[in-house]
């Protein structure tokens, strides 16, 4: 039987750390996923198991809001669940803990896509019986994120072959660290992201560029910024990102 609430615990590797001897966001980002994947897997529901059915899932929003970030050889345990469901879309939550209590708490919305057609199908067929809880770690019904309205910073990335996932596309969490390069060296080595809101728009392939743009959005307080990413070759929107930021904690040796 599937149980309702998915448990799956991490160890913080060193190769996933910073300077200051925490975890980057992007692997942080990748525990969440792949305890969501996982979950899916016990139901049969992996993408592998939708492959045989011409079908993939494909993430469409994403938001993670993050108190803290654990260091090198701390454990982490994530508990996932189903939260919601609508014609083309499930809902899954997520809450992030350490040894003390949480840390961080996620939601995303998922389509399953026709693989030939690159299209959304139904979703009450092939989720029928997968248990839902319909509880919400963060609060969040995906409004559209706004678009630029000027850019202060520009860069351009090729898309290289470890980009690519099982679906043959660019990974989801490739246009998060993208968008995170261009914010600038200061933010970067003083700051972390604190909030992460995602809308994936287009998919980018092997051979292809990308265009990050980032503005940062007016207003006193901590740093928030918006992000457009763009295929290179045509300007197609591929991803819409607001970020926010908070100081970076004292490091792994308790130094700032």
């Amino acid at each position: 039987m599937i149980e309702a609430v998915h448990r799956k615990t991490f160890q913080v590797r060193a190769i996933e750390i910073d300077g200051g001897g925490f975890i980057q966001p992007i692997p942080f980002l990748e525990y969440v996923l792949e305890a969501a994947g996982e979950h899916a897997a016990d139901g049969g529901l992996a993408v592998t198991d939708l492959f045989k059915k011409g079908l993939t899932w494909v993430l469409s929003r994403f938001h993670i809001e993050i108190t803290r970030y654990p260091k090198w050889g701390e454990t982490v345990r994530i508990n996932t669940w189903p939260s919601g469901r609508g014609p083309l879309f499930a809902v899954r939550d997520y809450e992030i803990l350490d040894a003390e209590g949480p840390i961080a708490a996620a939601t995303s919305s998922w389509l399953i896509v026709d693989l030939k057609t690159r299209r959304p199908v139904r979703t009450a067929e092939h989720l029928e019986g997968f248990p839902l809880l319909e509880k919400r770690a963060l609060a969040d019904e995906f409004a559209s994120l706004p678009g630029l309205e000027r850019e202060d910073v520009v860069k351009e990335f090729p898309v290289f072959f470890s980009d690519i996932d099982l679906n043959g596309h660019v990974t989801a969490t490739v246009y998060i660290h993208r968008a995170l390069e261009t914010v600038p060296d200061e933010i970067l080595f003083g700051w972390r992201p604190a909030g992460i809101e995602v809308n994936y728009r287009g998919e980018a392939f092997y051979g292809d560029g990308i265009r990050s743009r980032a503005a940062r959005l007016d207003g006193g307080g901590a740093p928030r910024f918006l992000h457009r990413l763009s295929r290179l070759a045509d300007d197609k929107e591929l991803t819409l990102l607001r970020t926010s930021w908070a100081p970076a904690p004292k490091n792994y040796y308790g130094e700032q």
